[in-house]
């Protein structure tokens, strides 16, 4: 039997819609028990953030993990994340796409442009970066791609350096995109509450 393609498990979700912030938020709940929340702003139709949530090992819920947009930061104690803090200058990576574009921005890496170089693994399916003085060393997968099954292609991807942030980009390949269309149709179809003012309309 053939594997549903990643459109037709979307389509196969069960879905709700809020509008809320000027934020269009849909929340998946896919047959195994995965849930999948985006949140699109509402002018431009732009992701802004993409987060996952699997069952643990006892049934109840995971905690979200996020793939797209600003990390979240672990609640601790007052006290605790006094103690325990993350250093402010220790490099942040995040995912931040655009309309045709994936996108990675990498702040507080002060190092300058010829120092980085980024690459893609074929065989590895993942993208790496590294840098000549050693300092900084990353590698990355690009969910979307393994969803829809896609190789990964080492001429759409490029970078930038400034302000001490890394950005790289991966054009979005036209597969992608034309099933971005599709599913932006499907989701302006679903009804959506307003403001969190009554239940969220399921599909």
């Amino acid at each position: 039997m053939a594997v549903p393609s990643w459109l037709e498990r979307l389509r196969a979700a069960s879905k709700t819609a809020l509008v809320q912030d000027g934020k269009r938020k849909i929340h998946y709940l896919f047959e195994d028990g995965k849930e999948m929340a985006e949140e699109y702003d509402v002018k431009t139709g732009q992701l802004v953030s993409r987060k996952w949530r699997e069952k643990n090992t006892l049934g109840g819920s995971g905690k979200w993990q996020v793939e797209v947009g600003e990390p979240t930061l672990p609640l601790v104690g007052a006290l605790e994340s006094e103690l325990i803090k993350e250093s402010s200058s220790n490099p942040v990576f995040m995912r931040k796409d655009t309309l045709t574009s994936f996108q990675w921005r990498i702040r507080n890496l002060p190092y300058p442009k010829e120092v980085y170089s980024v690459s893609v693994e074929k065989e590895q399916r993942c993208c790496v970066i590294r840098t000549t003085n050693k300092k900084y060393y990353k590698k990355f997968s690009i969910p979307d791609l393994d969803r829809y099954q896609l190789p990964l292609d080492a001429a759409a991807l490029s970078f930038t350096h400034a302000n001490n942030t890394l950005i790289i980009t991966y054009q979005k390949p036209k597969e992608i995109l034309a099933a971005e269309e599709q599913l932006q149709k499907e989701l302006k179809k679903i009804k959506a509450a307003n403001n969190g003012d009554g239940d969220c309309k399921t599909q």
